[in-house]
């Protein structure tokens, strides 16, 4: 059996995506694969009275896993932290992460175990990424987002942490511009150093997206009208301010967007309502006019009202793109063909004495 440890240096670098999109593939290849989050940390919610990890209940719906969800996620860190401050005696971290391991690992061929937010998250009970890594005889696969000349630098401070465990890296959501620096010098000078660089993930439109509740949420939004409609892919940001003259030919410059402007701007709306607009945003609690809805229920697109002005609702959602979890069918579709295009699988299942 093989363990696979995805590791980040930081959030939202992509270590949900890669969990998916290669476990997927394992999947296609005819292997059985089982997954673990051994310490959770902010993504956690009660379910139950029980403190589980998001991300944990996604995995088990998409890969069909029958274990419980404290075994899946068998440290919850905030609980573990109070435990730990108010003195209590050893909770046996290690050995409830050993445990669940072996459960999760029965009759598998692939494990992935999934990181916490950082390498060193975790510390305070005994299990950062390099003491995981080791527990479980795992090969580790950093993942971390492009930030210009730092990644580099990053990359080497995971190769100290991790050592002999590190597999390799994914340098995830690199601009387009930069795939050629990237590519041609920041990877030949990572592999001098002696760091495997399995793929170079250029940023994706789709996988920025964000869903319409995810607005909804962020903004603290009223849904007027085709809730039904409320899981689709905002990939662009529109603002409507101009003139009506000039509003449908620049709407239709941009497809699957969110078009925000005034609730009393019903010219505005009426233009974004005409091109491929995926919800409409309206500011100022001013709600829109009855032939408005009317309209947007027959092309099938939320009306939200919020009740920030045009400014404010626009620096809310520039906020969220890019930060919301890989809880979407369409982006774990793109993902994966993004994968079978710029993925080393060879040299991953090398690594992991598996046949690819």
């Amino acid at each position: 059996m093989a363990t696979l440890y995805v590791v980040s240096l930081e959030d939202y670098s992509g270590k949900s995506a890669l969990c998916i999109g290669l476990g997927k593939k394992f999947m296609s290849y005819g292997l059985s694969v089982g997954y673990m989050k051994p310490v959770a940390t902010t993504t956690t919610k009660w379910l139950a009275g029980q403190l589980i990890s998001e991300d944990s209940q996604f995995m088990k719906q998409v890969f069909d896993l029958q274990e419980p969800l404290d075994v899946l996620t068998p440290v919850g860190l905030d609980p573990a932290l109070e435990s730990i401050i108010e003195g209590e005696a050893d909770l046996g971290f290690e050995r409830r992460v050993r445990e669940a391991f072996k459960q999760v690992s029965r009759g598998k061929d692939v494990v992935i175990v999934e990181g916490a937010r950082t390498l060193m998250e975790g510390a305070i009970v005994g299990l950062p990424a390099s003491k995981v890594a080791k527990l479980l005889r795992a090969r580790a696969l950093v993942v971390a987002r492009y930030t210009r000349h730092s990644v580099i630098d990053e990359l080497a401070a995971a190769q100290m942490l991790l050592g002999g465990s590190l597999l390799g890296a994914v340098i995830n959501v690199v601009p387009r511009q930069q795939l050629p620096y990237i590519e041609e010098v920041a990877v030949p000078f990572l592999e001098k150093e002696g760091i495997k660089v399995l793929a170079v993930l250029p940023e994706d439109k789709v996988l920025r997206g964000v869903s319409v509740q995810d607005l909804v949420e962020a903004l603290g939004g009223q849904v007027l009208c085709c809730p039904h409609m409320t899981g689709e892919l905002v990939e662009n940001l529109t603002v409507g301010a101009m003139t009506v003259d000039s509003a449908i030919e620049y709407f239709r410059r941009t497809t699957h967007k969110a078009v925000i402007t005034g609730g009393d701007r019903s010219d505005i709306q009426l233009a974004a309502l005409e091109t491929s607009t995926t919800c409409l945003v309206l500011t100022g609690n001013l709600e829109p006019s009855s032939f408005i809805i009317g309209r947007a229920e027959e092309e099938g697109v939320p009306i939200v009202l919020v009740p920030h002005d045009t400014l404010r609702a626009v620096e809310i959602i520039e906020e969220v793109f890019g930060k919301t979890r890989f809880y979407h069918e369409k982006k774990i579709q793109r993902f994966i063909s993004i994968l079978d295009k710029r993925f080393d699988f060879a040299t991953l299942y090398k690594g992991l004495g598996l046949r690819g």
